[in-house]
């Protein structure tokens, strides 16, 4: 039996959670309501959204150059992560889907307004509706991170940072010297600071080195916004599975921490009537779940070319049928006649 101390500890602990963060309900993003106190019964989805919000940048032009798709079976002992490339067109537009955030941020840069808008184009694109979703900045990953001690990450190859240059013997964050190679390559010479380089090798990372690698685009093999994608779900399942070994999903003390730590760096968006709490029952029962990473157009670009002019990303039919299958909670006999669209980043 609960003591009433115990209880209004409880009660304390589930005020702090739900304040600590920006909760909204789900307007389009969304429309299955879930009973409060209760995890999601049957198959559902989240859509997830990073963004890079600087200091340099005005409120209304965040992108969301990260876009992830989590789906969870029926009987939840399976979870799938997919990501969606950022140069996909809005269906029925000629913008980039990372814009459909933008469009929807309106003079004050509103994230409920953009959380509904991507949700919609997204949905649009794959099928694919949404029980709940969020949106958190960069600096929410690192805080979560932070907040967890280290991740373990493996890099695959060296791979120089366009963000972190080595400052008097130590890493530091100059995102601003440059936005690809041959301008991050520049300032290194100019500056005397040499480019941070992320070794090959397996190892734990402090939220700042984990997430820098996990945004690198300009990667030794060529493969671009596609090899980020892998490098982000590399993250998000190291992220989870840290979470789930050291027990803070079960742990209201912790999860308050971990909250605390994100603030309003994220935005979630519920069904009516649920709360952080509830939704955290469910992450909970996941969190001794295989998160299996999957691979939009098999890892590759798929470019749309005119006149020799590139014009952004298009999906495969191959990947057309990974999102109708996670739409119709088929995704275990598609991976299992498609194992190439396997991540399999460590």
């Amino acid at each position: 039996m609960i003591s009433g101390a115990a209880l209004a500890g409880i009660r304390t602990l589930t005020g702090n959670i739900e304040g600590s963060i920006q909760v909204a309900e789900n307007d389009d993003t969304g429309d299955d309501a879930a009973p409060a106190g209760k995890a999601f019964e049957g198959a559902f989805d989240v859509l997830l959204l990073g963004i890079d919000t600087r200091a340099s940048q005005k409120a209304t032009d965040a992108r969301s150059d990260t876009i992830l798709i989590m789906h969870v079976s029926a009987n939840h002992d399976q979870a799938y992560l997919m990501s969606v490339p950022r140069d996909v067109n809005i269906p029925g537009s000629n913008q980039r889907i990372n814009g459909a955030f933008t469009n929807g941020l309106g003079s004050q840069g509103d994230w409920r307004g953009g959380l509904r808008s991507a949700g919609a184009a997204i949905t649009k694109l794959t099928g694919i509706t949404f029980e709940a979703s969020a949106v958190i900045d960069f600096s929410g990953f690192k805080k979560v991170i932070d907040a967890l001690g280290t991740v373990p990450i493996c890099v695959e190859a060296d791979t120089k940072s366009i963000h972190y240059y080595m400052v008097d013997g130590k890493p530091a964050d100059v995102s601003s010297a440059g936005s690809n190679d041959k301008t991050a390559d520049a300032y290194a010479r100019s500056s005397g600071n040499p480019r941070y380089l992320h070794r090959k090798g397996c190892r734990e990372m402090a939220g700042w080195e984990a997430l820098d690698y996990a945004r690198q685009r300009y990667l030794p093999d060529g493969s671009g916004d596609y090899g980020r994608q892998r490098h982000q779900q590399q993250l998000i399942k190291a992220m989870a599975k840290k979470a789930g070994s050291a027990g803070v999903l079960s742990d209201f003390g912790k999860v308050n921490e971990l909250i605390a730590a994100v603030g309003k760096s994220m935005l979630l968006s519920l069904p009516k009537g649920m709360g952080v709490t509830d939704f955290l029952f469910t992450a909970k029962d996941l969190a001794s779940a295989d998160l299996v990473l999957l691979k939009a157009n098999d890892g590759t670009y798929a470019s749309v070319v005119q006149n020799g002019e590139y014009h952004g990303e298009e999906l495969t039919e191959s990947t057309k049928d990974l999102f109708r299958a996670a739409a119709k909670d088929k995704l275990a006999n598609y991976v299992l006649l498609n194992p190439q669209v396997v991540n399999n980043e460590k």
